[in-house]
């Protein structure tokens, strides 16, 4: 039988309570909160800036905005969702510190050429991975690549709705957007996810159980073998 998981007492402290004990100094509240929010700022982070090493550096500077800033939250908003904000903020300044001749990222606003791009970028193949990777990691690579591939401001909604599973409201407020955006973006990257992934597995009928490779030329080669070996037998 599995042991209990261990609770920590800070699990059942409201969102006040656990910034009231981190401004006190209890880095251990701290330490709790990073560990709390780590997957859904990391995500965040790298729906934006798509570069896995950037997207760490962004969260870990985002914790640092908070946590100077967490003597003036009050509550209005949910703590993941003032946090996701922050982490937003800091992943634009990023994009636009580092494409200042480039289109700027947008996440309230995305051009006909911008979907245009995405579904020709939607399109394109994943590359083969080697047979030995393991089925559920070769899936994780596709979905990841594929998510990608979808337009900035869509990106980071499908990330928040679906991965993070935030409600259309926080989604919202986490962005700065309206629901109603919120909801027709949600749906186009759904629709944009699902052809793609359509046509990766159209693709994957067309080679599977294939023989080209070293699978053919096993083949090969042991009949080839065994036939020297039957005509050695009959000299």
């Amino acid at each position: 039988m599995q042991p209990a998981l261990h609770r920590s007492p800070l699990d059942t402290l409201s969102d006040l309570e656990l910034v009231r004990e981190i401004t006190a100094g209890d880095e251990a509240a701290f330490t709790f909160l990073m560990r709390r929010h780590n997957q859904g700022l990391y995500r965040t982070a790298r729906s934006i800036l798509r570069d896995d090493t950037e997207a760490e550096d962004a969260v870990q500077e985002a914790y640092l905005l908070a946590y100077k800033a967490l003597p003036g939250f009050r509550g209005d908003a949910k703590l993941s969702t003032w946090l996701v904000s922050i982490t937003v903020n800091e992943c634009l300044g990023r994009v636009r510190r580092r494409a200042r001749r480039a289109e700027v990222v947008h996440l309230d606003g995305t051009t006909h050429d911008d979907l245009q791009a995405a579904e020709g970028h939607m399109n394109e193949a994943t590359p083969e991975e080697p047979e030995r990777a393991a089925l559920q990691a070769e899936t994780r690579r596709l979905l990841e690549a594929k998510i990608d591939k979808l337009p900035d401001a869509f990106r980071t909604v499908f990330v928040l709705r679906a991965l993070e599973e935030m409600t259309v409201e926080e989604t919202a407020a986490s962005l700065g957007i309206n629901e109603a955006t919120v909801r027709s973006r949600y749906f186009r990257a759904r629709s944009l996810l699902r052809e793609s992934l359509s046509r990766e597995i159209d693709f994957a009928f067309e080679s599977a159980f294939s023989f080209a490779g070293d699978r053919c030329d096993r083949i090969v080669a042991g009949v080839l073998e065994r036939l020297r070996q039957g005509r050695a037998r009959d000299t």
